[in-house]
């Protein structure tokens, strides 16, 4: 049986690789703090998360996508995705483009906003094992 601080460490390590970004989580699980609030400003730190509004449209979600390090790594080309009105179609639109560089993206829930759509491009490989440790966390 694997410890707490063992799967929020594996979970940050998939999420993203900036070295600041694992620490600054599992300070606050040691310390107490929320660490779900701590991930969402430890990726928005890293440059990491695509923070959205669930009224945003395709144009903000290309907009913020662009801007993710592995997106913008990957020369991924989100015009398409700027032309979908509805967020869950253009978020739709974007994990289909995002494929063929295999990248997927991944929701993160803020506990603080029940309107925000935090999203993460992360590996498509990763995405079951990060689903799996997110269930394993919330719970």
């Amino acid at each position: 049986m694997t410890s707490t601080t063992d799967d929020w460490t594996r979970l940050c390590n998939l999420l993203d690789d900036d070295p600041e970004f694992a620490p600054a989580v599992l300070d606050a699980v040691e310390a107490g703090d929320d660490p779900w609030d701590a991930l969402i400003d430890a990726l928005d730190d890293a440059g990491a998360l695509a923070y959205l509004d669930r009224s945003d449209t395709g144009v903000e979600l290309a907009d913020a996508l662009a801007g993710l390090p592995r997106v913008f790594r990957a020369d991924v080309d989100l015009d398409p995705v700027g032309d979908v009105d509805d967020l869950d179609a253009a978020i739709a639109k974007a994990d289909q483009l995002l494929a063929s560089h295999l990248l997927h993206l991944v929701h993160i829930e803020d506990p603080e906003d029940e309107d925000a759509h935090p999203l993460v491009a992360v590996s498509t490989a990763n995405v079951d094992e990060i689903g799996t440790l997110i269930a394993k966390l919330t719970t």
